[in-house]
């Protein structure tokens, strides 16, 4: 299978021609193709390239084993899976809680998976629009917690200055459309609103030591690659302002197993990731911004309220 036919000549997010080659990476989870990762000189933002249109990228999804969108619990690696989910899952709700002490508003998910997330939200008293593309994904949220998601393009019908809190956990370097999903967010958002975005962190200690076999490079269903700095740039530019960044600590083990199984290192390459991982944290716990995936806080900036 080869579908992947838009190339970028020029830095998607900041338009300059001061791109370079950094690596070519493999599609280890399907099809084995090849793909670049380009970087901007100027913003730092990485990308693939070539990259799936729009029309062309669902075959890239259509896999078992893609498992942010599944609730088997077969083999270790789902296992291990859930159960980091349901901690993240009250990790996250708790840091939604802390932006706002004792209020209960408005939330919108973009990109909400099979609902687990929309679900501990609306349970915790918040009233929650939840948004996801696949109409799998939509079905088994219905099933599993009665949630009604709607499509992912309802996203530019939404009203303005509507919510309080949106997220994207490992959502926004799937998305085709960043600059408009971005200013979308800049309109939909309440004045005092948050914007949180978790995505994979190039400028970790795992991305380095793993390079072309970093799992979450995951092309090309990651579009985007991002560090704080290209991070604070894309927002910079739409109106927004980062404030807070967390790490999100398991990520580095989890990335770790993955990249270990398509470097084909058998059972010593367990031992391994537990190991990158572990100095990954460590390395993150002195700078947060080297964590293996980053969850970025995010406001308006004053000026544009």
């Amino acid at each position: 299978m080869s579908l992947a036919n838009t190339s970028f000549t020029a830095c998607p997010v900041c338009q300059s021609n001061d791109v370079s080659s950094l690596l070519q990476v493999k599609d280890y989870s399907l099809t084995q193709e090849h793909f670049q990762i380009i970087e901007c000189d100027n913003c730092s933002m990485r990308f693939t390239n070539p990259i799936p249109s729009v029309e062309e990228i669902a075959p890239y999804y259509n896999f078992p084993d893609y498992i942010s969108h599944t609730d088997s619990t077969k083999g270790w690696m789902h296992q291990l899976y859930h159960k980091v989910r349901n901690h993240t899952l009250i990790q996250k709700t708790n840091w939604i809680q802390s932006l706002f002490t004792g209020y209960k508003g408005q939330l919108l998910e973009i990109g909400a998976g099979t609902g687990a997330f929309a679900n501990a939200m609306q349970n915790k008293g918040w009233k929650v629009t939840a948004l996801e593309p696949d109409e799998a994904s939509r079905n088994r949220a219905l099933q599993n917690y009665g949630l009604q998601l709607l499509p992912s393009d309802e996203l530019f019908n939404l009203p303005e200055n509507t919510f309080d809190v949106i997220t994207l956990w490992h959502v926004l370097e799937h998305v085709h459309s960043l600059k408009p999903y971005i200013q979308s967010f800049q309109k939909l958002l309440k004045p005092n609103g948050r914007l949180i975005i978790a995505v994979p962190n190039y400028n970790s200690y795992d991305a380095t030591f793993y390079k072309q076999f970093w799992a979450a490079y995951d092309v090309p269903r990651h579009l985007y690659h991002f560090a704080p700095p290209s991070m604070r740039y894309l927002m910079k530019k739409q109106g927004l302002e980062v404030i807070d960044i967390k790490p999100m600590w398991f990520d580095s083990f989890y990335v770790g197993l993955l990249s270990e199984k398509y470097k084909k290192s058998g059972k010593i390459g367990i031992v391994r990731a537990f190991l990158v991982g572990l100095w990954s944290n460590l390395k993150a716990f002195k700078n947060i911004e080297k964590g293996s995936s980053l969850v970025y806080t995010i406001r308006k900036k004053r000026d544009f309220i």
